[in-house]
């Protein structure tokens, strides 16, 4: 008996060693992009040494079963492999996001990567968005919208065009927000701004977007003043496949797309096209728009060391507008109520009508802009690699343009400076009346009263970025390289309907007589030409830009600390060659250039796996824009005398935090803008009865710009996805402003009549000041919040709502040069603060197996309680409500349903 009791004991110890030694444990866990945050998609995770093993999700998420003390081994095309000892115990270890490393030698767009921020690594403040993101919240909506829940960014529909959206970060508009695509930069090079109608298509080729809010990361000559937005588009697909989608919506939404993919060949080549074509009606009245979007790259890995690829990229679109300037004031919004039956007013639209039974609209815009890139990498050695990009762009398009003689050249744009619809040319519907236009030109004996142009915008525009990165020893990384570009843009005003009429006389800047090839506004004789359509009017020149830079940075890394010093020159030249106001021979301006140049440094340091702090510093110094280097740039050679760079002084300090189950970022900011330009013109009409132009350039205005801003994202379980924001800004103008009212020879007037100073001695008598201290910045909300639940019930399902808050939104302004005054300073007064608002949106998809395809069926409503709130406004004469001008509410409740098959 006791023997066999001996037996079963030892039988019992062996079992229970036995079982320990081969139970499994489940290991749960996320593989993701170590640079963008992006979920890699059917990743190979394998337990080393064995057959066992699993691909990731949709969302990059892994469940494998392995044995104790067992290694897995994720393994991904175009990143490097990695290993993972599993040595915690327990039935279940959840290993949170993995992130991987992009492999350089392996098939992936060439992309300036040095443009992007690296997470607890490098020390600016950054959000990513991912290509999850991106399909998910998208829907109907602009690119720029996606980023409405990002700390310190405002973005609004402006006037509701397809492409007409704006966003500024931290208070600053476009122009000193850069817009890179792929690290290229495309804001415009004459003045900085972006239209995103220009690249409307964006959305359909992007793959991740990265928000760097303050100097950001971007190793380029001149670096952005408010911040910045990457745009990653798709890379050459290393996997062999597509998908085919359809989408539609409210107000005649429909949009169609298409990608694949070739995948890898043994011989090392890929290439992936994608198009798409996108229609609507337009939310707001008479906005239809047709625009497309192609995309095609082609790569090829030549060897370890070297990488081609060629992408090329557009949007071709045509569109009605809204323009901005059509908002109208509040009272005069509750009056159209009438005209729009059971519609929002708010989408009212008072350039559309109609002409000879026809639906018209004289705002439209046309444009394409197409991008094409060459990208070469060079994987030198283990230490050293050279990164480069050429590419070229050729723009081509307009927008319309109503013009008219002397009482009838604001008619056209169908509301008053005063924000009330103009009713000269009203049908008793509310609708523009364009045969009352026709009916006026035909009965004329002298011409056209008002005619249509086109605003020729084309350019041509290349450029070449090439950045050289190594190693000195463990520690130290060098980036050094060259920025280039060069520019020529054709502006031109071509008339393109008589409306009724047999011809115009331009008798606002008529085309002159100049045997002394004097600009327009001299003493030459006029004539008053007959012209008809195809003929120039206005303006005739082109405007070139050369830029020439280059740019160092060194990076200390080891254990904890990153830290950076890095610094960039440039010379920007600029010049005109005009074919309306000058002879051949003096056609051509003299070159101008302006030097700049930038010096910013930070560091990073990791307290330990979960806690970081940050801080950068940096000062620019930029060259002014093209306009305000000129008297008038549209007609005249004139230099302005004033013109200086701008300066930029800007500090920040940041912490953060990440663990499995909640990551916060946190960071506070200074900016001084120093010598800001302040450009204004107007006319006066001379003793001959001539009109002529004036200038007022003025420099000395300063701006501070300083706030906090905080982002977290929670994952209590994995279903469950909590995210918010909060930021609070405090942007400010300040100084004193000054400048001489010039006219287009460079005289400096005494007065906006038009006299012109003789007595130069005592000269400083007739500058122009305004004051502005303490005024707030306009156009932007300076308090913003988010909040943000993502559920996944079910395998294949999400749901997801979205808060979003706005305050602190101070109406829009310019410092108008004509209310400056020349003695005592003319002092600002704070704009009107808009009314707070809140908004909510919903969007839910489900993935699913169709047949051998893999289909996703996704849908989003915006605005989903149709909250009425006004987005932007002009201040007023008395900056309160009822004086406010070009009003413009937001969109009411809007919806998109999408289904995508996968292949």
């Amino acid at each position: 008996m006791r023997k066999h009791l001996i037996q079963f004991l030892l039988v019992a110890v062996l079992s229970v060693f036995s079982a320990a030694a081969f139970a499994q444990t489940t290991v749960r866990g996320q593989l993701v992009d170590s640079e963008t945050g992006e979920p890699l998609v059917g990743a190979a995770v394998m337990v080393e040494g064995t057959t066992q093993g699993s691909v990731t999700d949709i969302d990059g998420y892994f469940k494998q079963s392995v044995a104790s003390n067992a290694t897995l081994l994720f393994k991904y095309v175009g990143y490097k492999d990695q290993k993972k000892k599993i040595t915690q115990k327990g039935a279940s270890v959840d290993l949170g996001a993995i992130p991987m490393e992009p492999d350089a030698v392996m098939l992936k767009d060439v992309v300036i990567t040095s443009s992007i921020a690296v997470a607890r690594k490098t020390p600016v403040a950054v959000s990513t968005i991912d290509p999850v993101f991106i399909e998910d919240k998208l829907g109907s909506q602009e690119l720029p919208e996606i980023l409405k829940s990002t700390p310190g960014v405002y973005v609004t529909k402006d006037g509701g065009g397809y492409g007409d959206s704006k966003i500024n970060i931290r208070g600053f508009k476009s122009e000193n927000v850069a817009l890179m695509i792929n690290g290229v930069p495309v804001n415009g090079m004459e003045n900085q701004k972006v239209y995103m109608s220009n690249w409307s298509g964006i959305a359909d080729v992007a793959s991740s977007i990265q928000v760097q809010r303050g100097l950001g990361a971007s190793k380029v000559s001149v670096p952005s003043v408010g911040g910045s937005q990457n745009i990653i588009t798709k890379t050459t697909d290393a996997k062999k496949g597509g998908f085919v989608s359809y989408g539609m919506g409210n107000d005649g939404y429909s949009k169609i797309m298409f990608s694949v993919s070739s995948g890898l060949t043994k011989d090392g080549w890929a290439f992936t096209l994608l198009g798409s074509r996108d229609t609507r009606d337009g939310y707001i009245q008479g906005t239809a728009s047709e625009g497309y979007t192609w995309f095609a790259s082609l790569a090829k890995r030549i060897n370890d060391n070297h990488q081609l690829s060629l992408t090329a990229f557009g949007s071709p679109q045509s569109h009605d507008q809204r323009n901005a300037a059509n908002g109208l004031n509040i009272k005069e919004w509750q009056r159209v109520k009438k005209y729009m039956g059971d519609k929002s007013p708010y989408r009212y639209n008072s350039t559309f009508g109609y002409r000879n039974g026809q639906a018209y609209n004289s705002s439209h815009n046309s444009y394409h802009k197409p991008q094409i890139s060459l990208n070469h990498l060079w994987q030198i050695d283990s230490k050293s690699s050279l990164s480069t990009a050429a590419y070229f762009s050729v723009g081509r398009g307009n927008g319309y343009s109503g013009t008219g003689v002397t009482g009838y050249s604001s008619s056209w744009y169908g509301t008053g400076t005063d924000g009330t619809v103009n009713t000269e040319f009203r049908r008793p519907d509310g609708t523009f009346d364009y045969d009352a236009v026709e009916a006026l030109n035909a009965a004329s004996t002298d011409g056209s009263k008002m005619i249509m142009s086109k605003m020729m915008n084309n350019h041509l525009w290349a450029g070449l970025i090439s950045t050289y990165t190594t190693k000195f020893g463990d520690n130290f990384d060098f980036y050094g390289g060259i920025d280039y570009r060069y520019y020529k843009g054709l502006h031109q005003n071509i008339i393109t309907d008589l409306f009724g009429g047999a011809y115009y006389i331009d008798s606002y800047n008529r085309k002159a007589v100049l045997p002394e090839n004097n600009p327009v506004g001299g003493t030459s004789n006029y004539i008053n030409e007959k012209l008809g359509v195809g003929d120039v009017v206005r303006r005739d020149y082109d405007g070139f830009v050369m830029y020439e830079g280059g740019f160092a940075q060194l990076e200390y890394n080891q254990d904890r600390l990153s830290a950076f010093i890095s610094g960039g020159l440039s010379n920007t030249s600029y010049w005109r060659y005009d074919r309306m106001y000058y002879s051949k021979d003096k056609a051509e301006s003299s070159k101008k250039h302006y030097l700049g140049g930038n010096f910013k440094g930070g560091a990073n340091y990791n307290l330990d796996d979960k806690n970081n702090i940050f801080f950068n510093a940096g000062f620019i110094s930029r060259a002014p824009i093209f306009d305000n280097t000129f008297i008038n740039s549209q007609a005249s050679h004139e230099r302005n005398p004033d013109a200086k760079n701008e300066k930029v002084i800007s500090f920040e300090l940041g912490y953060g935090f990440r663990s499995r189950f909640f990551s916060v970022n946190a960071n506070a900011y200074y900016t001084k803008w120093v010598d800001k330009s302040l450009y204004d013109n107007g006319s006066f009409t001379d003793d001959n009865g001539n009109t002529e132009r004036w200038t007022m350039n003025m420099v000395g205005a300063d701006a501070n710009h300083m706030g906090f801003e905080l982002d977290f994202i929670s994952k209590p379980l994995r279903w469950l996805e909590v995210t918010g924001m909060f930021s609070w800004g405090d942007w400010r103008w300040n100084g004193e402003a000054s400048g001489y009212m010039l006219n287009n020879q460079g005289q400096i007037l005494a007065d906006s009549r038009g006299t012109a100073v003789t007595d130069m001695a005592n000269v400083e008598q007739y500058k122009y000041k305004i004051k502005m201290d303490n005024v707030h910045v306009g156009g932007s909300a300076q308090t913003t919040a988010a909040l943000g639940l993502n559920v996944r019930p079910l395998k294949g399902l999400r749901l997801s709502a979205d808060w979003n808050f706005f305050a602190r939104n101070y109406a829009d302004y310019d410092i108008d040069a004509s209310q400056a005054t020349q003695k005592e300073a003319y002092v600002v007064k704070d704009p009107w603060k808009i009314p707070s608002y809140s908004t909510f949106d919903l969007s839910a998809g489900y993935t699913f197996d169709f047949g051998k395809t893999r289909a996703t069926l996704s849908g989003n409503v915006y605005n989903v309680f149709d909250q009425e709130y006004i987005a932007d406004a002009r201040d007023g004469n008395n900056h309160d409500w009822e004086s406010a001008t070009r009003v413009l509410y937001g969109w009411g409740r809007t919806y998109s349903v999408r289904l995508k098959f996968s292949f």
